[in-house]
């Protein structure tokens, strides 16, 4: 009787050795403010200490998303080994979209594999069935909250205003090139393009562009955008106004920027495009330069160009050109791109304003 009690004694020993030995962990939960705007960036980090290495342990942790509620992205994600023990760190960032108390609660799964399990893996036993045995425990991490404010602005943070732009004279359908950037750090990712629409003024603009980085303190870096503007005759280029809640003021901002005025010397004429002497037809230079800049505006707007498209494609995209013409100077012009020599008498008519009917011409070349 003796002899059993010594045996369960020891076992009992043992077991509770095994228990006292076997890994550990601990999770901790951080926020970096207790109050943020709307859209305000917020830092999120939690943390997981094991007591030794814990090779058998992996985490099943992935909280990122967007949803009515937030945004939540990824900031950084390591695992090391410190003083013989194992720390995993996963930092977010988030960005909260409407006001009110925010909860950020979160599960995840602590899994744990068998070392029969893994020697069996390796050994090449098993194969056949080819189970991996493993507990798991779903867990919640600590819930972390954070009051919300009310902003009446997209963009929060703290941003800066830039244009570059040509000199402001051109000559008739010469591009003029404008580049609108914004720099600084906050939610600059949620920005949308600008768009244009002047009378008479064929605007091009390209993808926004974004050079930015995920920090503590939301998006950093630059958006830009590039712009073409084509016309035959003065126009002027509105100025932009886009309002920003500042961080480090707490106040409303404006981005601002002047209206750009841009002068445009007077339209082609006939000798400008077309050298006739007698039945013999010369190729222009200028027109040359024209036909160039004109093709410029549409490569910044990333229209494809193929070297050898099928004359079918091409009838229909010139019959398209004829029809969304909206004057007789922009059909004139669409001819001379076309092929100057075949319409030149309809170019001329319109030069020496013969034909005053754009509907006319219209029907006469689309049929």
């Amino acid at each position: 009787m003796k002899k059993n009690l010594g045996k369960a004694f020891v076992v009992f020993l043992l077991f509770v050795s095994l228990e006292l030995f076997a890994s550990t962990y601990r999770w901790t939960a951080e926020i970096n403010k207790k109050t943020a705007y709307v859209n305000e960036a917020i830092h999120l980090k939690y943390t997981c200490e094991f007591s030794d290495k814990s090779e058998l342990y992996t985490i099943d942790f992935n909280p990122v998303g967007d949803n009515e509620k937030y945004s939540l992205k990824l900031l950084a994600e390591s695992e090391k080994i410190i003083n013989n023990k194992r720390v995993n760190v996963y930092e977010f960032i988030a960005f909260v979209k409407e006001a009110g108390t925010m909860i950020f609660d979160f599960n995840m799964i602590m899994k744990k594999t068998t070392q029969e399990s893994i020697d069996s893996t390796i050994g090449g036993r098993d194969n056949d069935r080819e189970i991996e045995e493993f507990s798991q425990r779903v867990m919640k991490q600590k819930s972390l909250v954070v009051d919300i404010k009310e902003t009446l602005t997209l963009l929060v943070g703290n941003f800066f205003l830039n244009v570059n732009a040509d000199a402001p004279q051109v000559k008739a359908y010469e591009p003029f090139h404008m580049e609108v950037s914004i720099n600084g750090i906050g939610n600059i990712d949620a920005l949308k393009g600008f768009k244009f629409d002047i009378e008479n003024v064929k605007v091009f603009s390209s993808v926004p562009k974004k050079e930015i980085i995920l920090t503590k303190e939301g998006y950093s870096g630059k958006w830009s955008q590039k712009f073409v503007f084509v016309s035959d005759e003065d126009f002027v280029i509105p100025e932009i106004a886009l309002e920003y809640f500042n961080i480090e003021l707490t106040q409303v901002k404006i981005l601002q920027t002047q209206a750009i005025k841009v002068e445009v010397e007077k339209a082609y004429v006939k000798e400008e495009l077309l050298d006739v002497t007698g039945e013999t037809f010369q190729f222009s230079y200028t027109y040359f330069y024209y036909l160039l800049t004109f093709i410029a505006g549409f490569l910044v707007a990333k229209i494809k160009i193929k070297t050898k498209p099928k004359k079918e494609n091409v009838d229909k995209k010139f019959l398209q050109k004829v029809a969304n013409s909206k004057s007789l100077k922009e059909l004139a012009i669409v001819l001379t791109l076309e092929n100057a020599r075949k319409y030149n008498e309809l170019i001329l008519e319109i030069e020496r304003k013969e034909s005053q009917s754009l509907k006319s011409l219209k029907k006469e070349l689309v049929g």
